[in-house]
């Protein structure tokens, strides 16, 4: 190389890197590439931080490229990646060396925050779900005098299945959380078992569930009265539905609903149903002793978290920035249920003077948290109490999904030695796996029903009947 052409090279360097990252076009090119001396053998490119030097063809054999998606550039000291585009780019490299981004494409670009430029506007629920029930169970009654005291009327999702062999998924979401949680993973199963149902449930005090009557005070969320209400919900859909009996279930609960599942399974009211549809169930990051130890720092999470929220795209927002719910679609679909708009009530109460500290800050975060967590402080313990040897005891398939090992207990280690459920661990998801993973949540869980689906199994005939038929035994 001449002095002239080192020189030249140099200088140009210098601008380029001084320079703002601009999008590359054909005309930058050519205004570049005409500034080169005549006697120079090397070419330039524009990148996403100015113009790099790379060699012509008689002399790249020495040197290799490397590109940056994000970094802001193109530079040397790699190697040339492995490209799946079959246009003039490609050609291009392959042929001169240079790096030429399909027209439009922003390659250097970089992303816009978190969501990296997607949308945070909510999905209904119509996306997932065929139909939404409203579902009232007979009053329950006062134990001293006899009197009605509680009307509720349940909530739930649900995609019917398909045949009179299609399963029934019946999802139970944690506290704090509704039957939207579980939507994302709806249409996932549905996907590789088309002739599934799912019955997505709002617990009392959560999602549109109601509760009227009653004794004033705090929901009665204790571990009997959930695990009463979603059997009384499954006879209800049934009834709603007039399904001539129950289909084949699969119980899936996440956190507070996995005991309320398990619950459910250990009291044995499905198996006693007429067909004994009850196939098994799946429980979703939660055991007994980290659960346990978990609540002890429950209350300073709670103080941590934000009261409400200006918008509903600031809630979704929110969820996803924390990494609460890492998938942003379910986010999107999940969290519009667990927020509600007070600006009405707050508008009232601004009329009355009755704001704390006469601030008007709660009035310019209208949603809030639909489910008060911290007032069901006085249930915690009774979830989770006696989780695991519930699970390991009950009857049907049992299926445990975790985050990490580090969760198991003592006594689900000896179980999952001894081969009493099966243990699937997603070490990349957070606590709500079914929202972070759908795919590979579906994909288990659909892989679960169909080794515990007695309609494919095969049985020899009895020997009474072989008998009958005159056959030696």
């Amino acid at each position: 190389m001449s002095d002239l052409q080192k020189k030249w090279a140099k200088a140009k360097l210098s601008s380029a890197m001084a320079a703002t990252a601009t999008v590359f076009n054909e005309a930058d090119e050519d205004t570049l590439m005409s500034d080169v001396p005549t006697d120079t053998t090397s070419a330039t490119v524009a990148g996403g931080a100015g113009g790099f030097p790379f060699p012509t063809a008689t002399s790249r054999k020495n040197l290799s490229v490397s590109t940056t998606a994000a970094g802001g550039g193109i530079g040397f000291g790699g190697s040339i990646p492995e490209q799946d585009d079959d246009s003039s780019s490609a050609s291009s490299m392959s042929s001169t060396g240079t790096v030429i981004p399909s027209p439009g494409r922003a390659l250097f670009a970089r992303p816009m925050g978190p969501s990296g430029g997607r949308s945070l506007d909510p999905i209904p629920w119509t996306t997932y779900f065929e139909r939404e029930l409203f579902l009232t169970t007979p009053p329950s009654t006062s134990s001293e005098n006899g009197t009605e005291t509680e009307q509720i009327t349940h909530h739930a999702y649900l995609t019917s299945p398909v045949g009179p062999k299609g399963p029934l998924f019946v999802t139970h979401h944690g506290a704090g959380s509704s039957g939207l949680s579980f939507a994302v993973l709806s249409s996932e199963i549905r996907k590789r078992l088309p002739t599934a149902g799912i019955l997505s449930i709002d617990a009392r005090g959560h999602g549109s569930t109601t509760t009227t009557g009653g004794t004033p005070g705090p929901v009665d969320l204790s571990l009997s009265t959930l695990s009463t209400d979603l059997f009384n919900v499954i006879q209800a859909t049934k009834t709603a539905m007039h399904w001539p009996e129950l289909p084949p279930i699969i119980l899936v609960g996440h956190s507070l609903g996995g005991a309320v599942v398990t619950d459910l399974a250990h009291s044995g009211r499905l198996s006693s149903t007429p067909g004994n549809s009850f196939l098994g169930y799946a429980v979703l990051d939660v055991v007994e002793g980290s659960a346990m130890d978990a609540l002890q720092s429950m209350q300073t999470y709670l103080s941590t978290r934000p009261t409400g929220f200006g918008s509903l795209k600031d809630g979704i927002e929110w969820h996803v920035r924390s990494r609460t719910v890492k998938n942003a679609v379910s986010a999107r679909t999940s969290v519009p249920a667990l927020l509600v708009d007070t600006s009405s009530s707050q508008d009232k109460e601004d009329e009355k003077g009755n704001i704390a500290n006469g601030s008007n800050k709660s009035s310019s975060r209208p949603w809030r948290w639909r489910t008060d967590l911290a007032a069901t402080q006085p249930f915690w313990e009774d979830w989770f109490v006696g989780l695991s040897k519930k699970f390991l005891e009950a009857k049907g398939g049992k299926l445990l999904l975790l985050a990490g090992t580090d969760r198991l207990d003592t006594e689900l280690t000896i179980g999952q030695m001894q081969g009493k459920y099966a243990l699937q661990v997603f070490p990349e998801a957070g606590h709500f796996i079914h929202e972070d993973l759908p795919e590979k949540t579906a994909n288990v869980l659909v892989d679960f029903y169909r080794r515990n689906d007695r309609s494919s199994l095969v049985l020899p005939p009895k020997v009474s009947e072989l008998l009958a038929q005159g056959k030696r035994v």
